[in-house]
């Protein structure tokens, strides 16, 4: 989801096969473990490109291709850390926030043309992300571990997430929030 030539192909050889696009999913995105002042230049410009600018890509190649066919959804997948002023995830926290805005906002701008877009903020979900998370040299991917042991409710399951993503298809609600209790955070 980095590369414009990969995001382009992708599309067109969805359009190719089914004839459409209905619904764009945004799920690609990696996080990122770190104090605000170790934060790795280079590396955030890659998660603003991975966890932003692709999705962004993703969705100016298919509204023309949802306009076109009178209509579509577009599910930006966000996190519910851009809910939350945690410390240490600041990096990750800010591009999702990003997403958010570039989410909603496009909403507005295309309910005209029938495209319907909304955003989901999941919380945390048993995957392999953390491992895969950017961090500082020391371990805070084993802090972010013993916070979620500790002080927050249990991880979700990959299958939970999956069926809040389609209720938001099926809803066509602008938010979805894994857990109600999100929805009370400040932002």
């Amino acid at each position: 989801m980095t590369s414009v030539e990969d995001i382009r192909n992708m599309t067109e050889k969805v359009v190719r096969h089914f004839g459409r696009i209905d619904v764009l999913i945004n799920c690609a995105g990696r996080g990122y473990d770190a104090p605000l002042e170790q934060i790795d230049i280079d590396k955030y410009r890659g998660l603003f490109e991975l966890d932003v600018v692709g999705p962004l890509i993703a969705m100016q190649l298919v509204i023309p291709i949802m306009r076109r066919q009178g209509g579509g959804m577009i599910v930006n997948i966000s996190s519910g850390t851009s809910l939350m002023y945690l410390p240490n995830m600041s990096a990750y926290s800010s591009v999702k926030r990003a997403l958010n805005s570039i989410t909603l906002t496009a909403r507005e701008e295309l309910a005209k043309d029938n495209i319907v877009v909304s955003v989901v903020y999941p919380y945390i979900t048993l995957t392999d992300f953390d491992n895969n998370m950017f961090g500082v040299e020391g371990g805070d991917s084993e802090q972010f571990e013993a916070a979620v042991d500790t002080n927050l409710p249990p991880p979700d399951s990959a299958e939970y997430v999956a069926e809040k993503i389609l209720q938001v298809i099926q809803t066509e609600e602008p938010e979805q929030f894994a857990h109600d209790w999100m929805k009370n955070l400040p932002r």
